[in-house]
């Protein structure tokens, strides 16, 4: 496989309730995060208003080296690295499904982002529930634990 380089912008970046990995929940939860888009890419942020959810990308820069195989909070057993959500990968990239509570100007207040203070932010798109809910999905070995109903 030939080895290829991306070049990646950084559109913004988080101001987090977490200030270290540590504090940060698995998944997400209640609290409010703010993005800060730069003035930049402030223009792309037209009509977002009309969202109450969107997906976040973001760059893990706290995360150092990975496995291929992983345990996870949910299971004693390794499972492989792609079939986690893992913090620590070859490419760390981070998204979430966030609530986007408010806007103002370049500042997005969003609920459920587990990302720490600092975090730089590589995109935003628009949650499209006639899209994105697959509600054929499984959920492979996660199927097996407890997840769905801790989370649900």
């Amino acid at each position: 496989m030939t080895q290829m380089s991306v070049d990646l912008k950084i559109i913004g970046v988080v101001h987090s309730p977490y200030k270290t990995t540590a504090d940060a929940p698995f998944q997400g939860n209640d609290k409010i995060s703010k993005i800060e888009i730069s003035k930049e890419y402030e223009g792309g942020l037209k009509d977002i208003e009309g969202f109450t959810h969107l997906h976040v990308f973001y760059w893990l820069h706290k995360s150092k080296g990975f496995s291929l195989l992983v345990i996870t909070p949910w299971d004693t057993m390794s499972h492989g690295l792609f079939t986690t959500r893992s913090p620590h990968r070859p490419n760390p990239i981070g998204h979430a499904v966030v609530e986007l509570v408010e806007q103002k100007d370049n500042i997005l207040s969003v609920r459920g982002l587990d990302a720490i203070e600092g975090t730089p932010v590589m995109d935003i798109k628009p949650y499209i529930k006639k899209l994105d809910v697959k509600t054929d999905a499984i959920s492979g070995w996660i199927e097996k634990t407890n997840l769905e109903r801790d989370y649900l």
